[in-house]
């Protein structure tokens, strides 16, 4: 019952946080929005697409960026969600926190979960505004699509955590935030598939083949469209246990003990 009630303790307080800051929601949202219906545009004539699984018709570019755009949302909360993490230790809660006689995951975690499903309501706001501009799935996608959003945003938020973890100062993480998450964005399948960068660049094709979020995104790409990529299921799920692993590691009180004794 304890392990209960500190998460949902944990997960209303992310809620509240989330609902007191409604810019945060406009701000996920203008974000992809501006790269659906001004940058689409543009790009839609110099990037046509071919028909690539798990498409079945020639498709237009603003339906390929559409998963892209999802995991940017989940992307750039699991970064917001590691800044409040940073500005909580600063103010010593995260320490309180912490100190609770439950396992150091299990709290960890339970900040992933708020975090994560504030991501997923997001998401669905944006799939719900790209529908009215004409952009849609299958019926059935909005709902298969809800697994990959969960894991890719764990994903992406226990990477946030790990990174929260080595930074000591509010003012430092905004910079670290701009060298992780431009280029795992800009270097992933979100915005062009990874055959038309292996026509510029065969170093940029390997470097975006390896990178988690192309996985995250062609997760749920495929799953948009009923389908399992089993390969980013598997990709996904390990990046989701490293990063974890490394947060959980970071936030050891013993190593922090250690660190400020030395």
């Amino acid at each position: 019952m304890s392990w209960l009630t500190a998460f949902r303790a944990i997960v209303a307080r992310e809620a509240l946080r989330f609902v007191h800051q409604r810019e945060r929601f406009l701000a996920a949202l203008v974000r992809p929005l501006v790269w659906l219906l001004v940058f689409a545009a543009g790009f839609r004539a110099a990037l046509g697409l071919s028909i690539i699984p798990p498409y079945q018709t020639y498709i237009t570019y603003e339906t390929y960026i559409v998963p892209g755009l999802c995991g940017m949302i989940l992307l750039f909360n699991g970064m917001q969600s590691a800044l409040s993490l940073v500005y909580d230790r600063e103010m010593g809660s995260m320490r309180l926190l912490l100190t609770a006689p439950l396992p150091r995951w299990w709290l960890l975690l339970s900040k992933l979960a708020g975090a994560t499903a504030i991501s997923i309501l997001q998401v669905y706001a944006f799939l719900a505004i790209a529908a009215l501009f004409g952009i849609t799935v299958p019926g059935w996608g909005y709902v298969t699509v809800l697994p990959a959003l969960a894991l890719a945003g764990l994903m992406l938020g226990a990477l946030g955590l790990a990174l929260s973890s080595f930074i000591r100062q509010l003012e430092n993480f905004a910079g670290v935030m701009n060298f992780v998450i431009f280029p795992m964005f800009f270097l992933s399948s979100a915005l062009y598939p990874l055959w038309k960068m292996a026509e510029s660049s065969e170093l940029l094709h390997d470097i975006c083949a390896v990178n988690p979020f192309t996985h995250a995104v062609e997760l749920i790409r495929f799953a948009l469209y009923l389908r399992l990529e089993p390969w980013a299921l598997l990709w996904v799920t390990l990046a989701t246990l490293a990063f974890g692993a490394l947060a959980i590691w970071g936030y050891d009180p013993a190593r922090g003990l250690i660190r400020k004794r030395a």
